[in-house]
């Protein structure tokens, strides 16, 4: 009679080889793991998430004045300094907290327009433990540094965020124009 090594025995009292046991593991691991990430119910807002809004709220605010003054400074207390944060808009796509002071604060907004407004409306706020996320209408008005020339623009955006040691930061953001009236 042989004698079986109790590392050889599977749960359902089986005989199996080591290799077969190896890979057994590895894919109730995965299967622990997917079960514990997608069986429970899907997130929902958290409990108490009026204060976080506010939190947001607050960051939208501060966001309007960073771009209708142009101020990197106000933007770098909102904004994450990482190299994963990103700005999608109509002229382009930036990478990186650089790319986003350098091209939309600096170049676009300071260096074309000499005055700024942006008004934000119909907000829209969604907190996920340590997520975040904002959409909102827009309002843009602004008046061309070369000629003085008064622009208008309305949108809307999606604005994503990430809870740090520091608070909530800016991750991401998405705007577009609003769409077009379907023509009669």
């Amino acid at each position: 009679m042989s004698t079986v090594q109790h590392e050889d025995l599977n749960w359902d009292g089986a005989v199996h080889s080591g290799a077969n046991q190896k890979h057994l593991r590895t894919l109730i691991a995965i299967l622990v793991i997917f079960f514990a990430l997608f069986s429970s119910k899907p997130a929902s807002p958290q409990a108490g998430s009026e204060a976080e809004s506010e939190k947001i709220r607050t960051i939208i605010k501060k966001y309007e004045k960073s771009i209708a003054d142009a101020d990197t400074t106000l933007a770098s207390q909102i904004w994450s300094q990482t190299t994963d944060v990103s700005f999608i808009h109509p002229r382009g796509h930036e990478h990186g907290w650089e790319e986003i002071k350098r091209n939309v604060y600096e170049k676009l907004m300071r260096d074309v327009f000499s005055e700024r407004k942006l008004s934000c409306s119909d907000i829209s706020i969604h907190i996920y433990k340590d997520a975040a996320w904002a959409e909102f209408n827009w309002v843009f008005v602004a008046k061309l540094r070369s000629d003085g020339s008064p622009v208008r623009t309305e949108g809307r955006e999606t604005q994503v965020y990430q809870k740090t040691d520091r608070g909530w930061r800016l991750v991401h953001v998405h705007y577009s124009g609003m769409p077009a009236a379907p023509k009669s």
